[in-house]
């Protein structure tokens, strides 16, 4: 077991760096990359960071030139042998040989492209344009970058006892959930916390300490390097960024109306069991849901992200019924700024109506909230999103119209389009 605080206090950066592999990353990372590699190869796209929680002064706290040396560092990984190995010959999801021969041979030779860096006030500007299947591979490493940097300009200003008792309350903070959560009848839990973790050796830690503590409860992590060293299942299927991008380039309302689903028909091409997860939320998920095709009811599950949770269960569970399905049948995995007290509410409410499942992440990785007098090391929300494909703006509308993004005459233009109607605001912390 690694003494993080001892490593934080001697560490040197090449020995640490904050991303170690290209699949230091979000297992539905690897498998949207397949189906953009398949179907949308040469779109162009534009990612860009946007920290939602601009009270925390990024580019005062982190030095431009270590980030830059970070990045650059990770524009210098490529697959090791070893990594080839596991995504080539495992068995994901029941399924051997997930990823094709065609997509491993084209993500052996990749490097990732390059990024734009700028200071902007209190803040930086960081975007990565070019072809999908390659910048997609940004986002995470992106975001685990400035969150670690972030936490290491606080534990540089700590004492080396300072930082052991700093650990040894989060490893509390953190078993004190697990000794709780350990008491529900049928849990399923994964870790779901890479983007925004607090370090790589914390959350390979949290990952850890939730393999002993639940037991054959934890499905697994997010996390494919992980998931790797520690012979863990790899957890994930599909993200917004997919019907963003797909509606971007709709050349008209009509087209713009079936994007989402045509997302879903290109999934269901390549994807079967537990994989066939819908995440109908990316503009309303009562619009989406309502206008559906059948063959949609038939997957096996949904994802809530976004509003009110158990809202968006009940909303599910309603469609599953009209559309002559068993809701007991169906999977309901939670995944929206969960903690120990929400996962056990939500758990208790719907585990006798659906199979429930919870990705667990901000608050199982980066629990620091209330371990340094200022708060300083408190999670906080930061995003990298597509903003544009082939030169259109991306739109996201969500559940939770604070998370709503994109330029508001488009908004406007696609809530009249998926009929999206009075939302109600909810706050966003992680």
């Amino acid at each position: 077991m690694v003494d993080i605080a001892t490593r934080v206090w001697n560490h040197k950066w090449k020995i640490d760096p904050i991303v170690r592999s290209l699949i230091d990353t979000d297992f539905y990372k690897l498998l949207m990359c397949q189906s953009v590699f398949r179907n949308k190869p040469d779109t162009q796209v534009t990612f860009s960071l946007i920290n939602r929680s601009t009270h925390v002064p990024l580019a005062r706290l982190i030095d431009e030139g270590e980030l830059r040396e970070q990045l650059d560092h990770i524009r210098s990984l490529s697959l090791s042998r070893g990594e080839s190995t596991w995504m080539r010959g495992n068995t994901f999801y029941g399924k051997r040989q997930m990823f094709t021969p065609e997509f491993m041979d084209w993500f052996e030779a990749l490097r990732l492209p390059p990024y734009h860096l700028e200071r902007r006030g209190d803040q930086y500007e960081l975007t990565f344009e070019g072809s999908w299947p390659e910048v997609m591979l940004w986002e995470i490493p992106a975001l685990a970058v400035l969150m670690e940097l972030r936490g290491r300009a606080v534990l540089n200003t700590m004492g080396r006892f300072e930082l052991q008792v700093l650990y040894a309350r989060a490893m509390t903070k953190l078993w004190e959930k697990i000794e709780r959560l350990r008491t529900l009848e049928g849990l399923r839990l994964a870790d779901f916390g890479t983007r925004r973790r607090h370090s790589f050796l914390w959350q390979d830690w949290c990952v850890q300490a939730m393999g002993e503590g639940l037991g054959s409860a934890f499905a697994g992590t997010s996390n494919c390097l992980i998931a790797k060293n520690r012979d863990l299942e790899a957890i994930g299927t599909n993200a917004h960024e997919l019907p963003m991008v797909y509606s971007a380039l709709a050349e008209d309302d009509k087209a713009l109306a079936h994007a989402p689903y045509d997302v879903l028909s290109d999934w269901q091409e390549e994807h079967d069991g537990n994989l066939r997860v819908i995440l109908p939320d990316t503009y309303g998920t009562k619009g989406f849901l309502d206008a559906a095709p059948d063959w949609l009811a038939g997957w096996t599950g949904i994802r809530i992200d976004s509003g009110d949770p158990a809202t968006g269960a009940e909303t599910a569970i309603n469609w599953w019924k009209a559309r002559g399905e068993d809701p007991r049948d169906k999977l309901v995995i939670f995944s929206d700024g969960l903690d120990a007290d929400k996962i056990i509410e939500l758990h208790n409410q719907f585990s006798d109506r659906v199979r429930v499942s919870f990705g667990w992440g901000t608050m199982l990785t980066n629990d620091f909230k209330g371990l340094t007098n200022d708060d300083r090391l408190a999670p906080f929300s930061l995003v990298c999103k597509a903003v544009s494909a082939n030169g259109n703006a991306t739109v996201k509308l969500s559940d939770n119209p604070n998370k709503a993004m994109g330029p508001a005459t488009e908004i406007a233009r696609y809530k009249r389009v998926f009929r999206v109607g009075e939302q109600s605001p909810m706050g966003v912390e992680v």
